[in-house]
């Protein structure tokens, strides 16, 4: 093993010069460095561990799927996203696959950007309405069924990933949307991974919009079966079901998606406080009401008015919105979706 993956000084050193700084404390402009030293730091700690080639393999494979992902997504960071999921063996004649398209025509014209998984059917359907300008496609590499289809392969924007937990990573990181239309296991495993992820907190809240052609009845049947085998038996809560919505409008689902950006921001937790950054301030009168219908997901006191938080002074895109804050029970996430609709509903 490399003696200097032991000297942690020597190590330490030559780090601090890539970074080209004379400290890994963070600057006040670029607050960035002491992770970069952590996540450099992390590394030497693992070569000092037991590891063998197959485990450098896997973290070498995941950082460069990581580096490739950043790289594209970077100058996009503050255009919002929509990633279309479905099945790839759909054809282009079938009515999914023409809803797809519309879709993604459509939601381009209202500001938004397409996440495709890069292949054929619905994902190629996404892309060839977005437009290559419009889109981005996140290719894995498989030995069946996953070549980049026709509308991605000379985008710039296309990224191909290694590992599935990277891809999946970056489809979450970089979505304010969901879209699913009817699919195989990979629809259903990503659908139920974003699911999950919303159910428990562990990703940012967006819309998840299911959608079926007019006649179609994939997700009301999906729906169904939800309710019968995990709602009644109490193994989901009621509120779980605020998570997602089902139409078979093209109309219809672009507007759930935007409406539910427009008050609402984005939000933060900030120690045991949860943050809620507004486009716009609401009225008085909207916030007594908010206190209102949300009290049970208050750990204590009230929603209130709040300017930005030392800890998001960094954010300079977003420090001037208005906010609010909340002492949130951080488990009721069905209900913090509630909140951010009611939020945007100003009648």
């Amino acid at each position: 093993m490399n003696n200097s993956l032991h000297d942690l000084d020597r190590l330490k050193a030559e780090i601090l010069n890539l970074l080209n700084t004379d400290s890994p404390e963070p600057s006040a402009e670029d607050s960035s460095s002491d992770l970069i030293w952590q996540a450099l730091a992390t590394i030497a700690e693992i070569g000092k561990s037991e590891t063998d080639r197959l485990d450098w393999k896997l973290i070498v494979g995941s950082l460069q799927d990581m580096q490739r992902a950043i790289k594209v997504f970077h100058p996009y960071r503050h255009v919002r996203k929509i990633s279309i999921f479905g099945s790839s063996r759909t054809q282009p004649h079938e009515p999914e696959y023409i809803q797809a398209q519309q879709f993604a025509e459509a939601i381009t014209t209202r500001g938004f950007m397409v996440l495709t998984g890069a292949g054929n059917g619905i994902m190629s359907a996404g892309n060839q309405g977005a437009g290559c300008d419009q889109s981005f496609g996140l290719n894995i590499e498989l030995p069946f069924e996953q070549d980049s289809n026709i509308h991605i392969q000379a985008c710039d924007r296309l990224i191909e990933f290694k590992y599935f937990f990277t891809r999946k990573l970056f489809f979450v990181r970089e979505s304010d949307a969901i879209v699913l239309f009817p699919g195989g296991f990979g629809t259903l495993d990503e659908f139920f991974e974003c699911l999950v992820l919303a159910q428990t907190g562990r990703s940012n809240p967006t819309p998840i919009v299911l959608i079926d052609h007019p006649d179609g009845d994939f997700w009301q049947s999906w729906d169904i079966q939800i309710q019968k085998y995990l709602l009644d038996r109490n193994l989901v809560s009621q509120f779980d079901r605020s998570l997602y919505r089902i139409t078979d409008q093209i109309e219809v689902a672009c507007q759930i998606i935007s409406d539910f950006y427009k008050i609402y921001h984005s939000c933060r937790r900030v120690e045991d406080l949860l943050v809620i950054r507004l486009n716009s301030e609401i009225s008085d009168l909207h916030l007594d009401k908010l206190n209102y219908q949300f009290a049970d997901i208050l750990v204590k006191d009230r929603i209130t008015r709040s300017p930005a938080l030392e800890q998001e002074q960094q954010d300079i895109e977003i420090r001037s919105l208005p906010r609010l804050r909340l002492y949130f029970d951080f488990s009721s996430f069905g209900r913090l979706h509630e909140l951010i609709l009611a939020i945007n509903h100003t009648g």
